[in-house]
């Protein structure tokens, strides 16, 4: 029998004061259920893991030597679990009074849920669009792009966000948001780790795919509620973080949008979207250097 019912997994760089706050939430919440909590930190400079050791002791901290990106962190936290079903939770993240006991009921109750992600929401506590439809070349041309300011309101980057549901009530989904996502055991012992080609970005997205392809569903669940800041960590190097989230999102395109077209249509899939995330890449490093000689020529 496992130790407990459920193993929250954290990664954490130099995000102190989120982390802090964070793991305040998950004592809070001890009474809900029987978990326990697992600390990477990904080699911070400041502060973390001593905070976290000194501050919060009845957590288990791995403390690394070198950055092993959210998928590393977390999959050798996993190696560490001894609970039945595991959660990966990030450490910009505040947990709301009832959600882990509420996620871990319909967990018990409802095994042909492997994945299941609660309703998450911004600081100022407006809705988070964090379950989605798997992604699309066409999608992503849209998202956060010119081509989305130009056409705000496009379909493709609404049925993408599901922005077409009130996420009122709880709904089978594609994927659900890393930041805050709950796996069945058997389930994860069925499909494998996060993917450690995908350093960080469209690992969750990876893993529901996955999940699918086993035969379980992944179920949006609004009754529990987690507040999720975003980006506090990839923040930090915006430029690298850019790079590796277009690198992560072709290296899924090529796992596993190329080999569900036809034969003689993936070379040039393969090679639409390598295209297009390129400039796509390319586009954002552009604006993110042309704002910090706005920034530095106003000064």
């Amino acid at each position: 029998m496992p130790d407990f019912d459920l193993s929250i997994t954290i990664c954490s760089w130099n995000t102190i004061d989120d982390l802090r706050a964070c793991l305040q939430s998950l004592r809070a919440a001890k009474s809900e259920a029987n978990f326990e909590v697992i600390v990477v930190d990904n080699n911070s400079e400041d502060g973390s893991p001593d905070m976290a050791e000194s501050e919060f002791p009845e957590f288990t901290l791995l403390r690394q030597s070198r950055n092993l990106g959210f998928t590393g962190g977390h999959n050798l936290a996993l190696t560490h679990c001894r609970g039945e079903h595991k959660a990966l939770l990030n450490s910009d993240t505040i947990v709301h009074p009832g959600a882990i006991e509420t996620v871990v009921d319909f967990m018990k109750n409802n095994p042909e849920s492997g994945i299941v992600g609660p309703k998450l929401l911004n600081p100022d506590g407006t809705l988070q669009y964090s379950c989605r439809r798997f992604p699309n070349p066409v999608a992503a041309a849209f998202r956060n792009t010119i081509l989305g300011r130009l056409f705000p309101n496009n379909r493709y980057t609404r049925e993408y966000l599901m922005q077409d549901w009130k996420h009122d009530g709880p709904r089978d989904v594609d994927w659900v948001s890393g930041a805050a996502l709950f796996i069945r055991g058997n389930v994860l012992a069925e499909i494998g780790p996060l993917d450690n080609n995908l350093f960080m970005f469209c690992e969750d997205v990876d893993w529901a795919k996955r999940t699918w392809n086993a035969g379980y569903k992944v179920t949006y669940l609004p009754s529990a509620v987690i507040t999720h800041a975003i980006g506090r960590s990839t923040d930090k190097a915006p430029n690298r973080m850019i790079a590796r989230f277009h690198r992560s999102m072709f290296r899924y395109y090529k796992k596993h949008n190329v080999p569900e077209s036809p034969l003689l249509a993936r070379p040039f899939l393969l090679a639409f979207a390598a295209t297009a995330l390129t400039i796509r890449a390319s586009l954002f490093l552009t604006k993110n250097k042309i704002d910090i000689i706005r920034r530095k020529l106003g000064r």
